[in-house]
């Protein structure tokens, strides 16, 4: 975009002192005997020495702390720097061991040896994340909830009774305070570029992380507690994230396109750090967009302590904070530029918020720069599908907010199947999106009954217990027919095209075409939200129901056959049985209603308070429903008799709720 020509930094010029002039003003050559024992181990006091303090409230000094810490940091680089790699794992490996990351911090201890900027950013933001991670288990050792923010971690009183509020005030003026030198912040979010990140700084970072677990190990040894490291987050249902498929991004070029030293060297790391060195490029260009479309130049620098950050939470909200619409999603809404069209055809934009909002932000979602900057990801197993889905983003993006020249003819032709990709691409981790996950994988369940082993026809003649209950059940039967007559005006008209409406109508085929519908997930009005969750509780029971009926059904079959069922025990296993007759077509009426319902959930805006609460009481007495056939199907109830009762007053009460047009799916006609 013509708008970079015009940024040559993203640091604010108080922000830009502290990092890039500050901690040089002190011309001083600091001896590293200082702050270093003869064994190699850090002394801690000579390093809290140069922490200055304010006079009137005693709070940490950040302007003169780091000046001061200047001249000990350019000290601590030089001395690693004189340092072999073997010398340093002799003296220094066992003191990693606490991060869980020895090789994090082995692997930067290399990069300090030949100092290439993109490289000790990379470096820097890896150790932050892994830092925080550690810092994180130690404070489970005293406290329970470990904080989500960094800051909040190293403002608790938890590190400072393992550490010392001394070396915890050391660690604020690096990482976790606004008002510090906030490293961390400032490189995860993409305000600075890799030239603007002195490297004594991410060195000062290593001998200090070694210093802690010294200080640790002593900790350990003296309460005889045991550090227990938290477990990683495995990415699982990999199939999920497969926006973009893996053979569209092997070719090199993609990545010479990408001109930053952040882009540029992503090709060459592993999938973590491409990954990692991505995402801030991503926020930065993001930012500059958001910024010029919704004219707020000054919210392009970092912020100030006393302000706000804008980070991909402010750029994907709907409004911005002054309540006025944010344009960015506004401008993102319109086909493709101009210059792209003749070549890639209509591509809608809104997938780029339906992305980010999935990878980052959706709770179910992976929250890729969450979990990554928060170190809750195993760096060495990061999965190769996860990071192909960043690089073929930013290659989408790179292309929507390009100048026309920079791709040739041939390059548009191989970047057309990504764009042809995205142009298809729909939210996966909205909770709408999960809702209709939820129903399909029900419906799957439900469809495994008819192959559960059941007792032979003779030998239940023989017992006249289900005669009544056979009665009962055919009732049931007539009435969910009743109710798919009425709802049939809401579905394909290709879906009713025999006389057994339960079996042409409930079916996955009918489930899966609706649910295909597309239906907006981004910005879902507080109402629209509030049924999906209730949907959603709703389609978890229904599968609960179906797992114990499989369950319950294989387990009673293996007994029957084995004659090891009293009497009472075997007529409650014909009941269920009798059942199962009926329970199949009810939860698949139910599936069918949530997923109708689903289809039309913006309608649910449309009606008036009263109405709505009404309606939400109804989805919660479905709910009730659900929730008592888990209790009755359970192997601890096994009421099957109660079963039969239970669907008789839902399914009035369905049929009733839909004879008065009160369905959401009404509002559609």
């Amino acid at each position: 975009m013509a708008l970079l020509d015009s940024v040559t930094t993203c640091l604010s010029q108080p922000v830009h002192y502290a990092i890039c002039k500050l901690g040089f003003e002190k011309k001083d050559t600091y001896d590293i005997n200082n702050v270093l024992s003869g064994n190699g181990e850090v002394c801690w006091q000579a390093v809290t020495e140069h922490v200055c303090y304010l006079e009137s409230d005693q709070s940490v000094d950040y302007i003169k702390s780091i000046r001061s810490l200047g001249p000990v940091c350019e000290s601590v680089n030089l001395y690693f720097k004189s340092l072999t790699k073997e010398q340093f794992v002799i003296q220094y490996v066992s003191w990693f061991h606490w991060t869980n990351c020895t090789e994090v911090f082995l692997e930067v201890f290399d990069v300090l040896q030949y100092t290439q900027a993109t490289e000790v950013a990379l470096g820097l933001m890896k150790l932050t994340s892994c830092l925080e991670r550690a810092l994180g288990n130690v404070y489970l050792l005293k406290g329970n909830d470990c904080p989500f923010l960094l800051r909040d971690l190293l403002a608790s009183e938890q590190l400072a009774d393992v550490f010392g509020q001394a070396v915890m005030n050391v660690l604020k003026v690096f990482i976790g305070s606004p008002n510090g030198l906030n490293l961390r912040n400032v490189l995860w979010h993409g305000f600075a570029s890799p030239q603007e990140i002195p490297a004594k700084y991410c060195a000062m970072l290593l001998f200090l992380t070694a210093g802690l677990g010294q200080l640790l190990q002593t900790y350990l040894l003296q309460t005889k507690c045991v550090l227990v490291h938290r477990p990683y987050v495995i990415f699982t249902s990999l199939e999920e994230l497969d926006a973009f498929p893996g053979k569209y991004l092997t070719i090199s070029k993609f990545f010479i396109i990408l001109k930053k030293p952040f882009g540029y060297l992503c090709y060459f790391f592993r999938y973590a750090d491409s990954v990692i060195l991505l995402l801030p490029q991503l926020e930065v260009g993001l930012r500059l967009l958001f910024t010029t479309l919704n004219k707020c130049p000054n919210r392009l620098l970092t912020a100030e302590s006393s302000a706000l950050y804008t980070t991909f939470d402010e750029m994907l909200a709907k409004h911005l904070d002054n309540e006025e619409v944010n344009q960015l999603p506004v401008v993102l809404e319109e086909p493709a530029m101009a210059s792209l069209e003749s070549f890639l055809g209509f591509c809608d934009c809104w997938f780029l918020f339906d992305f980010l909002w999935d990878f980052l932000n959706h709770q179910e979602g992976p929250r890729i720069r969450d979990r990554l900057s928060h170190g809750e990801i195993n760096l060495e197993t990061f999965p190769r599908e996860v990071a192909n889905q960043i690089v073929g983003f930013a290659i989408i993006v790179l292309c929507r907010f390009s100048d026309e020249d920079v791709f040739s003819l041939k390059e548009h032709m191989v970047i057309k199947p990504l764009m042809n990709c995205a142009s298809c691409y729909r939210s996966r981790f909205h909770p709408i999106s999960q809702l209709k996950k939820q129903v399909l994988e029900c419906m799957k369940s439900i469809n495994l009954w008819p192959e559960l082993p059941t007792v032979p026809e003779e030998q239940v003649q023989t017992i006249k217990v289900l005669e009544e209950g056979n009665a009962e059940a055919n009732t049931l039967i007539l009435v969910i027919s009743e109710i798919i007559s009425q709802l049939q005006h809401y579905m394909p008209q290709n879906c009713c095209r025999s006389d057994d409406l339960i079996n042409s109508v409930l079916t996955e085929r009918l489930l899966m075409e609706l649910c295909d519908t597309r239906i907006c997930t981004l910005y879902s009005p507080r109402p629209v939200l509030e049924i999906v969750v209730v949907l959603r509780k709703i389609s978890a029971q229904c599968h609960q129901v179906s797992q114990q009926v499989i369950a319950g059904a294989g387990l009673r079959y293996k007994q029957w056959v084995n004659k090891t069922l009293r009497s009472r025990q075997r007529h409650n296993y014909l009941r269920m049985l009798n059942s199962i007759k009926f329970l199949s077509p009810v939860l698949r009426l139910i599936l069918l209603l949530i997923t109708l319902e689903l289809v039309s959930v913006h309608s649910v805006c449309k009606k008036n308070p009263f109405d709505y609460q009404q309606y939400l009481k109804f989805l919660k007495s479905v709910l009730q429903y659900a929730e008592n056939l888990v209790t009755y199907t359970s192997p601890e109830k096994n009421k099957w008799d109660g079963t039969m009762e239970l669907t008789n007053k839902i399914l009035i009460k369905i049929r009733n709720i839909s004879d008065r047009k009160l369905l959401l799916m009404s509002y559609m006609n």
